[in-house]
């Protein structure tokens, strides 16, 4: 069928889709979220209103006293939401749904792999090793219980004026982020888990955070297809099952209109290709509730040609919306019926071939996660030979747990803290700064403006991120990545030779 399913799977979504009522028909194209631990209530409203299953967040995820996730209660929530998803006598798997993109995007923490951000692909320049990490990734997130996982971020970032997407884009390049994206939703369906390509039609080139407001993307269509499509084409080819619809305004589609719930935007994608499930971004978003209160985006969406509706701000107005928009005519149900076709086809399909393998452990990717990073550390200005620093260092910058984390790295390195030049850390969404060395752990813009003579992007805080710094400083490894993306004067492919 061009995207995963057989046609029978089809076959049997559409003999279960004719036998439900409008209100089923209605919950099965919405994926809720809730707040809290009150995992019950959620499991409640599911089975009360027929939903596809539910997304898992980081406020949802139970936690140890020790700070790291409850693994096995974890299973348990997502086993109780599956049960509710097949309420009713569905027999398809719910969509247990979770972002995990790695970097910044991580809401289920240690004890599974600290994995680094994705531009780390682009910096590495290893298809394969996309590859390996989207099917590690997805290998620990199968066993307790995810079906569905809202990465990878296929947008081709423009660089600082790219608010939102930034290093979790794999790179600036349109046709390096097709290919690496492409390997690393490869990846994800051999490690069990439903990738979702994420956002058309492209938010790496726009410069307004659509958590907040709605971003006006102003590119001509040739200049996106030269550009922002071209990773979501790769997706199609690679047979990817959901692409995520972002809420952008495209004036070349329809002005003023976010695209994901825009008819001209689903067009433009099923013209890429693509038919499989069309997925909204969350529609809790701020770019959507300003616009669209009352749950009245979810049918707006549908009858735009979404067939997915992604976290709702209320779950039970979106339904009530709905089914109330169907019953009124302004919404095809023959659109619903459609809509509902796909998600149950993609799920029966999921529940017809997921072959049992034996779990994953949790952490088990740290050793490839570590790789990733030696691969992608990235001197942008500096010593590429030899030890950058003498045997003794000081560290500012970053958080409490970046500091230990350098200190461990530090201590195997055979290097000293508390004298020496100083290294300071830029997190997430840090300014430049001015030291001996500047060492970006995100996106690497600050670099640009940063006072250093030894610049280094890292793409990553993990604990083998910093493992790979240090043995950099201490001249005991190379530096072999490459900068995915321009910083300031530094050009695309800046980094030791």
């Amino acid at each position: 069928m061009g995207w995963g399913p057989q046609q029978r799977d089809a076959d049997a979504a559409a003999a279960s889709v004719a036998k439900m009522t409008l209100e089923q028909k209605a919950g099965q194209v919405i994926l809720p979220f809730y707040t809290g631990l009150d995992h019950e209530a959620q499991a409640a409203q599911v089975e009360r209103l027929h939903l596809a299953g539910s997304m898992i967040m980081a406020d949802n995820v139970p936690g140890t006293a020790t700070g790291l996730v409850d693994v096995r209660a974890l299973a348990g929530v997502t086993g109780r939401l599956d049960k509710a998803a097949r309420a009713g006598g569905r027999t398809w798997p719910g969509l247990i749904g979770v972002d995990q993109e790695g970097g910044a995007v991580s809401r289920v923490g240690a004890p599974l792999t600290r994995w680094p951000a994705p531009m780390s692909y682009g910096a590495a320049g290893s298809v394969p090793l996309a590859a390996e990490a989207g099917r590690g990734l997805a290998a620990e997130l199968a066993p307790l219980g995810f079906t569905v996982d809202f990465a990878p971020t296929a947008d081709v970032t423009i660089g600082p004026a790219d608010p939102t997407i930034g290093a979790r884009s794999m790179s600036a390049d349109p046709r390096a982020a097709a290919s690496l994206s492409a390997g690393f939703t490869k990846g994800m369906l051999a490690g069990g888990v439903l990738p979702a390509v994420k956002h058309f039609p492209g938010h790496g080139s726009v410069t307004t955070d659509s958590h907040k407001a709605l971003p006006v993307q102003n590119a001509t269509l040739p200049q996106l297809k030269a550009r922002d499509w071209k990773p979501f084409q790769s997706a199609v080819k690679a047979g990817a099952p959901m692409i995520m619809t972002g809420h952008i305004a495209v004036r070349a589609l329809e002005p003023g209109v976010p695209a994901s719930l825009s008819k001209a935007t689903y067009s433009a994608l099923r013209g890429l290709g693509f038919k499989g499930v069309a997925v909204t971004d969350g529609l809790n978003m701020g770019a959507v509730t300003g616009r669209y209160p009352h749950g009245s985006a979810a049918p707006a969406a549908l009858a735009a040609g979404a067939d997915l509706l992604l976290m709702p701000a209320d779950a039970a107005a979106a339904h009530a919306a709905v089914v109330r928009a169907v019953a009124g005519g302004k919404l095809p149900l023959q659109r619903l019926e459609e809509a509902a076709r796909r998600v149950v086809t993609m799920m029966v399909w999921r529940g017809r071939t997921a072959k049992p393998r034996p779990p994953a452990a949790p952490g088990s990717g740290e050793a490839l996660s570590a790789q990733i990073s030696a691969r992608a550390i990235t001197v942008v200005a500096g010593r590429c030979k030899g030890a950058s620093v003498p045997g003794s260092v000081r560290v500012a910058g970053g958080t409490p747990v970046d500091r230990a984390r350098f200190a461990a790295a530090a201590k195997d390195a055979g290097i000293a803290l508390g004298r020496g030049p100083l290294v300071t850390l830029i997190g997430y969404g840090g300014g430049p700064v001015k030291s001996d060395l500047a060492v970006a752990l995100d996106a690497p813009w600050p670099l640009a403006q940063s006072a250093a003579p030894t610049k280094i992007a890292l793409f990553g805080r993990s604990p083998g991120a910093y493992k790979a710094l240090l043995a950099v400083l201490a001249g005991k490894a190379g530096a072999p990545g490459k900068l995915p993306a321009a910083v300031g004067p530094y050009p695309v492919g800046t980094g030791c030779r």
